[in-house]
């Protein structure tokens, strides 16, 4: 069995944490959900953007932001095909649900999905990008001919207003707050396993600040995670060669290193050691497999209905939860 192991919050799956009897499955009580050593949320346990210290909220930049604020990383979502012509259809397919609408963006990048939503007919769209990818978005709206519809918007979703007086917005039939004025929310946050980017505990705030409570529309509306076991025999032969090829140029400069300058570096053998175990032979990496690599039928661990789930839903699986124990 594979553990999952990332530098977020969301260790779904750690050998501390999880038990096998009798191929059944437990996940355990989660008391905290980050336990590696690169932790990256609050003292109570959220992700830093929302309510964390100027320290806290420097980390997650660092750890998360920063790599979204380069176009090579825009370059590589937007070139899966798969995951853009799903968005593509749901946008460009309904056009008589987003005609006049008012649709926000939670995360827009380099703005695709606004675009799409701009030709698909919607009102107005808020385009809203922490990131300084938001500079190369208003060009693409200036350059697609949208930017009469689309405004892009930089900073945390938590802490942004959109202009309701200045673009006429309205609330629904005089239910809940000022705030709620968005017809249809969209987003790409899912990340590997669903939930490896953190992002959503940022849209659940966003639906709930901005969105219209009766008719409000979330685009995806469901998830659903699964787990299945799978074995890669020429992977995990990689994995271990790489390794052993790290060690090996680790050892070649401790003997340089010592016969050149006179300094043993020896001693950091075992922490070298370590980091190269982490890297190559513990950490979750992404595959295409071959149908015969599934060792068993896959079973749905978490369902959620984005319209509804909770802050303590986006922070993964937990004992007790309706799909926590399963067998394979």
């Amino acid at each position: 069995i594979q553990t999952l192991r990332t530098n977020s919050p969301l260790h779904l799956i750690s050998k501390q944490d999880t038990s096998i009897s009798n191929s059944k499955l437990h996940l355990s009580k989660h008391e905290k959900m980050a336990d590696s050593e690169f932790v990256n949320v609050t003292e109570k346990g959220q992700i830093p953007t929302f309510e964390g210290s100027d320290k806290a909220k420097a980390t997650d930049f660092a750890n998360y932001f920063c790599s979204y604020a380069q176009l090579y990383h825009q370059k590589q979502m937007l070139a899966d095909h798969n995951r853009m012509a799903a968005y593509h259809a749901a946008i460009m397919g309904n056009p008589d649900v987003f005609k006049d609408k008012v649709v926000m963006d939670v995360g827009t990048g380099s703005g695709i999905l606004a675009v799409w939503a701009a030709q698909a007919g919607a009102r107005r769209v808020y385009a809203v990008e922490y990131t300084d990818m938001a500079i190369h978005a208003r060009s693409v709206m200036e350059d697609n001919g949208v930017a009469d519809i689309v405004t892009v918007i930089q900073g945390a979703v938590e802490d942004i207003e959109l202009p309701r007086e200045a673009d006429s917005l309205g609330t629904e039939d005089d239910l809940g707050t000022e705030n709620q004025v968005v017809d249809i929310i969209i987003s790409e946050w899912m990340g590997y396993f669903l939930l490896r980017e953190s992002m959503l505990d940022s849209l659940i705030r966003a639906r709930d600040k901005f969105m219209k409570p009766k008719t409000g529309l979330m685009f995806p509306s469901h998830t659903t995670m699964y787990f299945a076991p799978v074995q890669d025999e020429d992977e995990r032969k990689i994995s271990v060669q790489e390794y052993n090829g790290a060690m090996g140029d680790w050892s070649e400069f401790v003997e340089s290193t010592k016969s050149v300058y006179g300094v043993d570096m020896g001693v950091l053998g075992q922490n070298y050691d370590r980091e190269q175990k982490e890297y190559y032979l513990l950490s979750s990496r992404w595959a295409t497999l071959r149908p015969d690599a599934l060792l068993a039928d896959p079973v749905i661990v978490k369902q959620l209905d984005m319209c509804t789930c909770t802050l303590e839903d986006s922070l993964g699986i937990s004992a007790g939860d309706p799909q926590s124990e399963y067998e394979f």
